[in-house]
């Protein structure tokens, strides 16, 4: 979150921050309506008798409260031709926002407020996620010879990033096979295969639902919706790790809250690069479309003004006529 914080740009956090109501759908539709559908899928498969269990369901739900993507969905964003600048700035806003809003949906909805104190917890993630975000920033604005270093080996930087972050993962299923637990003892193949089909279907849902909205509310701004379309169904891994490890470090079952937030990365990936070519395609034949009727417009502006100065002239006198008129009065 330190190197997070060093290389985020400050200036993002600006740039896009005139589009409110936009912004707060975004992030209104990747916390509580990917959450919500989460939940009520869940609940109907465990009503049902379907192969889930409680903890996998939880664990779903956990997932689904993450904050959306930093670098992905500006990747994709940019690549399909979307708004790059909301892209950056929900992303940043979200990672901020996640900090409160998914531990507080968690425990909402798995109903565990008695066991998780609150404050602890809040705490807990300001001081390992907040305060090293801000000391990014402050070293980002006033530390000019740090900033170069940083942009010189910015490869490296990254590459150390997604170790740590390879690291956290690595730790976190060690730390849960190495002690007894009922549910992961039981957890079958079989259990792990229903769980990716349970998270595709999820995906799918939340995406088509999302499109639906963004093309309901956004019809005439295909560089928003295309946003959208990434920024409302996308979570993250890097912020959820570390929030799912915060919220439930002293349970056994840490690492099987994290498997569904492990199929789900994957899948916006794959599923987002099979799309970004086909949004840039429809989004290239919108721009073309309303090129031609701009310039149909135009045209039939000129015919017009074309007819109206040509009656004006045709109904001027004879110019012949009105200079022998005035020869006619000085003589």
């Amino acid at each position: 979150f330190l190197m997070a914080g060093v290389t985020m740009k400050t200036e993002a956090l600006k740039e896009a921050f005139g589009r409110l109501p936009f912004n707060l759908f975004v992030q209104g539709f990747n916390f509580g309506g990917v959450s919500f559908i989460c939940f009520c899928f869940t609940r109907f498969i465990l009503a049902i008798g379907g192969p889930l269990t409680k903890d996998m369901a939880n664990a779903m739900v956990v997932g689904a409260c993450m904050p959306c993507t930093v670098t992905m969905v500006i990747v994709l964003t940019r690549s399909a031709g979307g708004d790059e600048a909301s892209a950056i700035f929900n992303a940043a806003f979200g990672s901020f926002l996640g900090v409160f809003v998914s531990p507080a949906l968690i425990l909402l909805y798995t109903g565990m407020r008695g066991s998780v104190d609150m404050t602890s917890v809040f705490c807990k993630l300001f001081l390992r996620v907040v305060v090293p975000v801000m000391v990014g920033q402050i070293i980002r604005n006033f530390s000019h010879k740090i900033m170069s270093l940083v942009e010189k080996h910015k490869k490296t930087l990254k590459t150390t990033q997604e170790t740590c972050l390879c690291f956290i993962i690595f730790t976190v299923f060690s730390k849960t096979f190495s002690k007894s637990s009922t549910s992961s003892e039981q957890m079958k193949i079989s259990q792990i295969i229903w769980l990716c089909v349970y998270q595709v279907i999820l995906f799918g849902t939340v995406m088509a639902l999302a499109w639906a909205c963004l093309r309901v509310l956004y019809y005439d701004e295909p560089h928003l919706r295309i946003f959208g379309i990434f920024g409302c169904t996308q979570k993250s891994v890097a912020m959820g790790i570390p929030l799912i490890t915060a919220l439930y470090e002293h349970d056994p079952n840490v690492g099987l809250y994290t498997i569904p937030l492990l199929i789900w990365h994957p899948l916006q990936l794959v599923i987002g690069s099979m799309i970004a070519p086909r949004l840039a395609e429809g989004l290239l034949r919108v721009e073309t479309w309303k090129e031609f009727q701009g310039s149909r417009i135009r045209r039939a502006s000129l015919d017009a003004l074309a007819r109206v100065s040509l009656v004006a002239w045709e109904s001027v006198p004879d110019l012949e006529e009105i200079m022998r008129e005035a020869e006619e009065e000085m003589l």
